[in-house]
């Protein structure tokens, strides 16, 4: 298959990828969900969902790749996403590795167009627009079911990150009705001014965790104590709204339940 890329130019893929290593954890849930996973054949280090993939060997970590252990394993297509892999694509491309770069959505509808990007990039289209449907209606039915609360989202990233304008979590929030603090900042993400935070009186705290974090929820209550923050605070469950594959949804499902 020959396609044009919007920034890459010109890329040559296989008609449909029977040997695929997946280095982005959206795709790889993807093509679990697409009932492609029997097609993977390696995976990154953070692609650990759903199960299934956990049998599959761990060619890199998020940007670091083991390019003896990547070319061993002959793959006919290599995924990665945008943002912080795009520095992959240019040792991909000089590899000789026919690589495809899934976009960074900017709202849960990009997660749903990459669905169907892989669908028609791997033939099986129909599957693709059927699951992307039903996730559609799925986020159709959380459109303002919350009342227009002042929240506060923080990812525990090594350190605070936390959303503004153009992310996907972002407009996520606003799907559901709530009011985020930093809506009005011109960055996806940045490291906030705690400070700042108070200025702006969320009337909620958001806090997700690293993944697999034994007993979060009492280490956030602790953190915000240590702040002097007395705001409601509600938990996730790791690496949930920071996850961008097709189970997104269900993990905005399960906020909404907890708000």
């Amino acid at each position: 298959m020959r396609l044009v890329h919007d920034w890459l130019g010109p890329l040559e893929l296989p008609l449909a990828a029977r040997r695929i290593v997946s280095l982005a954890p959206n795709a790889t849930e993807s093509l679990f969900a697409l009932g492609l996973g029997e097609r993977l054949v390696g995976r990154s280090a953070f692609c650990y969902r759903p199960a299934g993939a956990l049998r599959l060997p761990v060619v890199s970590s998020y940007t670091r790749v083991r390019w003896p252990l990547l070319e061993a394993l002959r793959p006919d297509l290599v995924l990665v996403t945008t943002g912080v892999q795009r520095g992959l694509l240019e040792e991909l491309r000089c590899r000789g590795l026919a690589f495809f770069p899934l976009p960074l959505p900017q709202s849960p509808y990009g997660i749903l167009e990459n669905l169907v990007l892989l669908g028609a990039l791997l033939d099986v289209a129909e599957t693709a627009t059927h699951l992307a449907a039903r996730l559609a209606q799925r986020y159709a039915a959380l459109h303002q079911v919350l009342p227009p609360r002042r929240v506060y989202l923080e990812f525990d990233l090594g350190g605070p990150i936390t959303v503004g304008r153009g992310s996907y979590v972002g407009e996520a929030l606003r799907h559901l009705g709530l009011q985020n603090i930093f809506a009005d900042q011109p960055q996806s993400y940045f490291s906030p001014d705690l400070a700042e935070v108070v200025r702006r009186k969320p009337q909620i705290v958001i806090y997700e965790p690293k993944p697999h974090r034994a007993r979060a929820k009492e280490k956030a209550q602790r953190l915000l104590e240590e702040r002097g923050w007395a705001y409601p605070l509600v938990v996730t469950g790791g690496d949930e709204l920071a996850h961008y594959g097709p189970q997104f949804f269900a993990y905005l499902e399960a906020l909404v339940a907890q708000l």
